[in-house]
C-alpha cells in the first residue's frame, strides 16, 4: 500500500483482468488466479504469467522500468527462457520502459507459486514497473501495460521472431 492508498494488488489485477480480456480476444481461454489461489496446485496451462508492480517508495531516479524472471522449478528451462524474452521484447518496445535484468531476485525466480504449479507448466513473473516514478502507464495507460503482457505471452504461444533478435533468414552465412 503506498502512502497515498494505491494498492499494488488493485492495479496488478486491472492489469491482468485487462491482459485476461486481450488473450480472450484471441481465442484462449484464459485463468484470472489469486496469488494463493487453491487451483494453483498442480496447474497447468500453455504458459503462466504473475503479475506484481515494484515499490511505492522513491528509491532514486533509476528506479523506473520493469523486470521479467522465468521459473527455475520448470523442467523446460528452454521454454521459460523463451516466454521471459518474448515478455522483455515486446513490454519494452509496447511500454517503452527499460527493461532491468541486473535487479532480478531470487525471491522472482523462485516466486513461491512456481514450486506450486505443474512442472511442466511454462512460467515467469512481472514486475511491469515501479508504483513511483511508474506511477502514470500503471494506473493511467493500464491498457497499454496489459498489452505488452499478453503481447508477450502471444509471442511465446505463438514462438514468433523477437523483434531485438536477428530471425534465421537474416543471419549472415
Amino acid at each position: 500500500i503506498c502512502p497515498d492508498g494505491l494498492e499494488e494488488v488493485d492495479v496488478n489485477l486491472k492489469i491482468a483482468t485487462l491482459v485476461r480480456d486481450d488473450l480472450v480476444s484471441e481465442g484462449y481461454d484464459v485463468d484470472l488466479l489469486q496469488e494463493k489461489d487453491p487451483r494453483l496446485f498442480e496447474y497447468t496451462a500453455l504458459a503462466m504469467v504473475s503479475i506484481h508492480n515494484d515499490s511505492c517508495d522513491y528509491i532514486n531516479n533509476e528506479a523506473t522500468g520493469f523486470k521479467v524472471a522465468a521459473a527455475m522449478s520448470t523442467v523446460f528451462p528452454e521454454k521459460a527462457s523463451r516466454l521471459t524474452a518474448c515478455m522483455v521484447d515486446r513490454y519494452s518496445a509496447i511500454t517503452k520502459l527499460k527493461f532491468h535484468a541486473n535487479t532480478i531476485t531470487t525471491d522472482m525466480t523462485n516466486y513461491h507459486n512456481f514450486n506450486e504449479i505443474h512442472s511442466e507448466t511454462t512460467a515467469a513473473i512481472i514486475e511491469a514497473g515501479f508504483l513511483n516514478l511508474d506511477r502514470q502507464i500503471l494506473t493511467e495507460q493500464t491498457d497499454v501495460v496489459a498489452r505488452g503482457i499478453s503481447q508477450g505471452i502471444l509471442c511465446f504461444i505463438r514462438n514468433e521472431d523477437l523483434t531485438n533478435q536477428p530471425t534465421q533468414e537474416a543471419t549472415p552465412q
